[in-house]
């Protein structure tokens, strides 16, 4: 891909542990503009699925390396070194609703216990809208804080196959968005494959990240 330039730049800021990284994510600055990264639905190793993600710049930022035969319903997020930021787990129930949790960093290994160690809480719960009566049809997902359910922090609401969709908080800000990325050249169309993540000031980049993992889980 021409738009990707480097694969040694890590650009992440540091982040707080379990509720904090959420009340940081969500932190309310003034002025700035809003950060503009690319995503392409693909992984930069042979080997693999995944995404990879570039700046403005070129610079590597994020990546998404799954490899085959990996655990289903698990995908861990890294910066361009290849640092785990953040792992997006489906979690198993017998709801009918799907919900999805998000920790920081790696979870670690679940093999004996089937689920993440008692010391690793989630920074966030996301749960699938489920469309009833064609009520809220717009919305695609809530997002909750911790491990709760009581009351969402941010909202989806969109087309994640159109690549249109934008996240909101409880006051109905654009904290992040997904767009369509246009081609400089008429007739050149990237497609679904490439598209980009519009974040706002305030709101961290790893964790919209996350949130388009999940969407990616939940509408692919």
């Amino acid at each position: 891909m021409v738009f990707l330039k480097s694969r040694s730049v890590t650009v992440h800021e540091d982040h707080q542990p379990e509720e904090e990284y959420i009340a940081a994510a969500a932190s309310t600055t003034t002025g700035g503009d809003c950060r503009s990264l690319t995503v392409w639905r693909k992984s930069l190793l042979f080997s693999c699925t995944g995404f990879t993600v570039i700046d403005s710049y070129g610079d590597l930022v994020y990546r998404v390396d799954n490899y085959i035969g990996q655990r289903p319903g698990e995908v861990t997020l890294m910066d361009a070194s290849g640092k785990s930021v953040l792992t997006v787990r489906r979690r198993k129930n017998l709801r009918l609703v799907e919900n999805w949790h998000v920790y920081e960093g790696e979870v670690g290994d679940t093999s004996r216990t089937k689920r993440p160690s008692s010391s690793k809480q989630p920074i966030c719960s996301v749960k699938k809208h489920i469309n009833i009566l064609h009520a809220n049809h717009n919305v695609l997902a809530y997002v909750f804080l911790g491990n709760s359910d009581k009351r969402y922090a941010y909202r989806i609401e969109g087309s994640y196959a159109n690549r249109s969709c934008k996240v909101l908080d409880k006051s109905r800000r654009v904290v992040a968005e997904i767009k369509r990325k246009e081609a400089m050249n008429e007739g050149v169309s990237f497609g679904v494959e490439v598209f980009l993540l519009i974040v706002c000031p305030g709101f961290d980049s790893g964790f919209a990240m996350a949130l388009v993992l999940l969407l990616d889980q939940m509408f692919s």
